[in-house]
């Protein structure tokens, strides 16, 4: 891999990330779709890095809060709104880390063809223009129930195509959150989620006696960190004014059209 692949790669994961469109599924599709040789799950990791740094800053006050009424309930102190949501978060990310580790390899594998991508990218895409054309948006508040909810459909989203974040989203809407509360759980869930994953690859990189290319990982995560700070307040916005519809059409196009290509 060349810095060209690796600057693009960073770009697309910056961007894609937290719009319920699928990151994975884009940077598995690059290498399919042109010469490019795939960049492998360790390039993956590292730019989801740069994005998971990117969600720390931009919610940095948020989770001082959140981590400082969290320890002080340890104590003793009496829970409030930002140590419950500190434990949900938490309980959100059980899922998600059981069905990771309990996956066979084989399986992981299976999920990267572009027909599994397809197939998941309509898929979700109606579930996600269902939840938003029947959601209540009564409460702003996170509670355990969303919590649990939210946390299973997480787990589904290790099928390259569904999209972390738009199926946590639709997951919030179907519970009756805001639209911004739904979107402010789903990035604050992706912290644990990816901080996990990365450290788990670390340490197989370490142990590798492979060579691994940590310059242009580096290069990598800090493109797609930028990227990923600039994108989340843009999405935020354009949540607000537009919601979901946008990101729909084009996961039913981008569905379509990987049918088109690779049915045969």
């Amino acid at each position: 891999m060349d810095i060209i692949q690796a600057v693009a790669l960073a770009l697309l994961q910056g961007l894609t990330e937290f719009l319920p469109i699928s990151s994975s599924a884009h940077l598995i599709l690059v290498p399919v779709l042109t010469s490019w040789k795939d960049q492998g799950l360790a390039f993956d990791v590292a730019v989801h890095v740069g994005t998971l740094t990117a969600v720390v800053l931009y919610y940095r006050k948020d989770l001082v809060a959140i981590l400082s009424d969290w320890f002080a309930s340890l104590f003793g102190k009496p829970a409030t709104v930002n140590s419950k949501l500190a434990w949900y978060v938490i309980l959100g990310t059980i899922p998600v880390g059981l069905v990771g580790i309990s996956l066979p390899d084989g399986v992981k594998e299976m999920l990267r063809s572009p027909l599994v991508i397809a197939a998941a990218t309509i898929i979700f895409a109606l579930l996600l223009w269902w939840s938003e054309k029947t959601a209540k948006e009564k409460r702003t508040e996170v509670i355990l129930r969303d919590a649990f909810l939210v946390g299973i459909f997480q787990a589904l989203a290790l099928i390259p195509g569904t999209s972390r974040s738009g199926i946590t989203i639709t997951a919030g809407l179907l519970t009756g959150l805001k639209r911004e509360q739904a979107a402010r759980f789903s990035f604050l869930l992706s912290i644990p989620t990816i901080a996990l994953a990365g450290m788990l690859v670390t340490v197989d990189l370490i142990k590798s006696n492979e060579p691994v290319q940590w310059g242009l990982m580096a290069i990598g995560a800090l493109v797609s960190g930028v990227v990923a700070y600039l994108t989340i307040g843009w999405f935020l916005r354009l949540l607000e004014k537009l919601g979901m519809i946008p990101f729909v059409w084009y996961r039913l196009l981008l569905g379509v059209f990987l049918f088109a290509v690779f049915w045969s």
